[in-house]
């Protein structure tokens, strides 16, 4: 069943597992804002074992780079803004992983992850990618980075 992210009132609901919840709750939330800013959007997720179809997506997509997340996925969405798919799944760990994925040929096409603050860099992303810091009142600091796709999904 989904449930709506509140951005003023933030929840740990459904990520009460991750030893990092509060951050992981906050960076949630922070999503969840951006999209009500920037698209006049809900942000609603689900958990990810009720839409194992999304977290299957999201896993095709990062063996691209042969990354295979080792925490337990928590909740997932995914919306359709224009032609742009947004996917994200939220892990145990505190990674949110996101997949911006443009149907149109020659869009944007890319997979960001972001770091919930108090959570390490998970072994199969610190070799690979450096992380940029971001402030949030919501989530305290942010650590984020990303690829483009290369391939069709």
């Amino acid at each position: 069943m989904a449930s709506s992210v509140d951005f003023v009132t933030v929840s740990k609901a459904g990520l009460e597992s991750s030893p990092v919840a509060d951050a992981l709750a906050g960076l949630r939330a922070n999503e969840a804002r951006y999209f009500k800013n920037k698209y006049d959007i809900s942000f609603s997720t689900e958990p990810a074992s009720e839409v194992k179809s999304l977290v299957d997506y999201v896993a095709t997509v990062l063996l691209e780079r042969d990354i295979v997340i080792g925490s337990m996925p928590l909740e997932a969405t995914e919306m359709m803004i224009g032609t742009v798919r947004w996917t994200y799944v939220f892990y145990q760990s505190g990674l949110a992983v996101n997949v911006l994925y443009d149907l149109e040929p020659g869009g944007k096409r890319a997979v960001g992850f972001k770091l919930s603050m108090g959570m390490d860099v998970p072994e199969e992303l610190a070799t690979k990618f450096k992380f940029a810091r971001q402030k949030s009142k919501l989530a305290g600091e942010i650590r984020g980075s990303y690829f483009v796709i290369k391939g069709e999904y």
